[in-house]
C-alpha cells in the first residue's frame, strides 16, 4: 500500500511539472502569437531561437530537394537554397498562416495564458509543443533559454510556410 502511494505522489509531483513548464511557456508563446498578429519583427526575434528553427527548416528542406525528381541537380543545389529560404522564412508574415491554422486570425482575440497552456503539450526532453487539438500532432517546438520559452522547432507541413512577394 505505501509503495502504491508513493508511486501516485511521484505521478503527481511529475504531472504538476509538466503543467508548470507548460503554463510557464505560454506566457512567451502568447507574446509570439501577439508579434505575428502585429506584425511586430523585434517582438517575433525575441521569442524565436532563429539558429535553432532555421537549422530545422534547412534540414527538411534539404532533404525534400534530395527526394525531388531532379536528383543529382537538386542534390547539388539543394543545401545552398534550403539556407536562403531558411532565412526568409523566419518572420512574422510567414509565421502568421501558421497562427491562422491554429485558429488565431488577425481580426480575432488572443486566448489567455491558461487557455494556451492547454494547447501545449510537454515532450520528454524538457521542451513543449503546441497542437492544434489535445490528441493531435506538434505542429511548433519551443525550447526554454535564459530569456524565457523560444519557438525553436516547426513540425508541420512544411507547405504552410510561404513567403509572400
Amino acid at each position: 500500500m505505501r509503495q502504491i502511494l508513493i508511486i501516485l505522489l511521484l505521478a503527481l509531483g511529475l504531472s504538476a511539472c509538466a503543467t508548470a513548464s507548460r503554463l510557464s511557456a505560454a506566457n512567451d508563446v502568447h507574446a509570439l502569437l501577439v508579434a505575428i498578429r502585429d506584425n511586430d519583427r523585434a517582438g517575433f526575434e525575441a521569442h524565436v531561437d532563429r539558429d535553432g528553427l532555421k537549422r530545422e527548416l534547412v534540414a527538411r528542406l534539404a532533404e525534400q530537394g534530395n527526394s525531388s525528381p531532379l536528383g543529382t541537380l537538386a542534390a547539388a543545389l539543394a543545401p545552398g537554397l534550403a539556407d536562403i529560404a531558411g532565412e526568409a522564412l523566419i518572420n512574422p508574415k510567414v509565421f502568421r498562416k501558421v497562427a491562422e491554422y491554429y485558429g488565431y486570425k488577425a481580426d480575432s482575440p488572443i486566448p489567455n495564458t491558461v487557455a494556451i497552456a492547454g494547447s501545449l503539450r510537454a515532450m520528454p526532453d524538457g521542451r513543449v509543443c503546441a497542437t492544434k487539438s489535445k490528441k493531435g500532432p506538434c505542429m511548433l517546438i519551443f525550447s526554454q533559454s535564459p530569456s524565457g520559452w523560444r519557438l525553436s522547432g516547426f513540425q508541420g507541413d512544411i507547405s504552410m510556410l510561404r513567403i509572400k512577394l
